[in-house]
């Protein structure tokens, strides 16, 4: 028997989201709950939405910000040119509705508005869409589904406002939605026996930062402030992990770490990446679904970025000969980041030295930190994201052709625990680099580590305000430890 665990709304008062249990079964419902239209109010929908469609294109729309305005002047003007009036509550409704099928995703709409949704999955004609729901980090099935008419309809519209265009000769795209959520669409029976289907994989509004991977004990405290230091001092580092494991977002997070002032190029196949720095460059392949003419990839635009002099090279995932490009970028002194899909430190190795990124042995001299993601379970079999091992490549020997990785911090999962567990060469390095004794390297890293407690002591989440704090300590240390001291929360020596 279902019963409802959680409600809240995503458009007040128009849209709400009901979150349903059912014991028997040990499932969720994620229904979706939209006010009801009158009968005269339906039959005055169809008519005005009929008339706006006839007179009006997406592209006569003014700004997002103005479009309530003027749909609902146009509501207005269409319903007196009828002589019918009628009351706000029910203008209010229809102006809902409207919007919500001419600039919105129609009864899609309030799965895109709900900042719960990582991720949402349509599999076939009248099958129901389900969601990957971040508050009870699990795929739920909803109440929501399309018909075969209506879901190929929805999957071109989808295709035609991200730039891309859907057909039985080219019946599969990935791209970019207006809003930054990424689209992986199918089109007809082409590709899927169930017929078109779709994947849009939504971005919080407010990126990831380091306080939030605290918060979620994805990191320790003490694992970003290492993290800090080195890539402050452009130490080379890859995230690897399983899908959904949050590689993106934490390198995302973990990216205001980077100097105010540095020249970046970040590199994507679809823009997951949202950085303040105003020094940045944001680069995305152009692929065809047609025609290999005309095509960027990966590849290329990476050797592009060799020449735009960056500080910082971020790529958001290397799968092929890139890579060999991005290791040869990281020995002649750019400092990389960079995603790859590999389940723990031997397999990013292998798939590294092997087909299709077949990097030289030597070349290893380069990289200098692995980091580990992975999706999931504690001990008392919550779902959670967790780092579960940051390595460091600390020698690569010619004659035994062997990589040195030695675990610097490394998960419990027991205890659901962060441990230091080796000295770190990496650390070593910078204090011979910058000149510091170890008296100097452990203040630094105190120092780090508390103005990021300080930042979840005081809830300082949004990416502007951490990034305004790392960039102040940056410029002027002294100024933001004396604000820190100011706070109540002393430096360690």
């Amino acid at each position: 028997m279902l019963k409802e665990i959680d409600k809240y709304s995503v458009d007040e008062p128009h849209a709400s989201i009901s979150i349903n249990y059912d014991n028997d079964q040990g499932s969720y419902l994620y229904k979706v709950e939209e006010e009801e239209l009158t009968e005269f109010e339906r039959a005055l929908l169809e008519q005005v939405y009929e008339e706006m469609t006839s007179l009006l294109t997406l592209h006569d729309l003014p700004e997002e910000k103005d479009k309530s305005d003027f749909l609902r002047k146009k509501i207005s003007e269409i319903a007196n040119s009828f002589g019918i009036s009628f009351e706000s509550k029910s203008l209010e409704k229809i102006l809902y509705y409207i919007k919500r099928n001419v600039v919105g995703y129609g009864k899609m709409n309030p799965l895109m508005m709900d900042p719960n949704i990582e991720d949402i999955s349509c599999n076939g004609y009248n099958v129901p869409i389900y969601i990957y729901h971040r508050k009870y980090q699990q795929n739920i099935k909803t109440n929501i589904f399309f018909d075969e008419n209506e879901l190929d309809t929805f999957v071109l519209v989808m295709a035609e406002r991200s730039g891309k265009m859907l057909s039985r000769a080219a019946p599969m795209i990935n791209s970019t939605l207006p809003d930054g959520s990424r689209l992986q669409a199918t089109y007809s029976s082409e590709i899927s026996t169930r017929g078109s289907s779709f994947t849009i994989r939504k971005f919080r509004e407010e990126p990831f930062t380091p306080v939030d991977l605290i918060d979620y004990k994805t990191f320790s405290n003490n694992m970003l402030a290492y993290l800090w230091l080195c890539m402050e001092n452009r130490k080379n580092l890859i995230f690897a992990g399983g899908t959904a494991s949050g590689k993106t977002s934490a390198l995302n997070a973990i990216s205001l770490f980077m100097p105010p002032a540095a020249k970046i190029v970040s590199i994507e196949d679809t823009r997951e990446l949202r950085l303040p720095h105003d020094n940045w460059l944001p680069s995305v392949t152009r692929m065809s679904e047609m025609s290999k003419e005309g095509e960027i990839d990966m590849y290329e635009l990476l050797r592009q970025a060799m020449r735009q002099r960056p500080e910082y090279i971020i790529v958001g995932e290397i799968r092929g000969k890139e890579a060999q490009t991005l290791f040869q970028a990281m020995s002649t002194g750019h400092t990389t980041y960079s995603t790859m899909h590999a389940t723990d430190v031997e397999e990013v190795i292998s798939r590294l030295q092997n087909e299709p990124m077949n990097i030289p042995l030597m070349m290893f001299h380069a990289l200098d930190i692995i980091c580990i993601q992975v999706l999931t379970y504690t001990a008392d079999g919550k779902r959670v994201r967790r780092n579960k091992v940051i390595a460091e490549v600390q020698e690569v020997d010619p004659v035994s052709r062997s990589i040195k990785v030695v675990d610097v911090f490394k998960w419990d999962p027991v205890l659901d625990e962060f441990k230091g567990t080796g000295e770190s060469v990496i650390l070593r390095r910078i204090m011979t680099q910058r000149g510091w004794d170890e008296e100097k390297l452990h203040t630094e890293l105190n120092q780090r580590s508390l103005i990021l407690e300080y930042m979840i002591k005081n809830n300082i989440k949004n990416y502007q305000d951490v990034f305004s704090l790392v960039q102040g300590y940056f410029t002027n240390p002294g100024t933001v430890l004396k604000k820190i001291r100011g706070s109540n929360l002393s430096i360690r020596k």
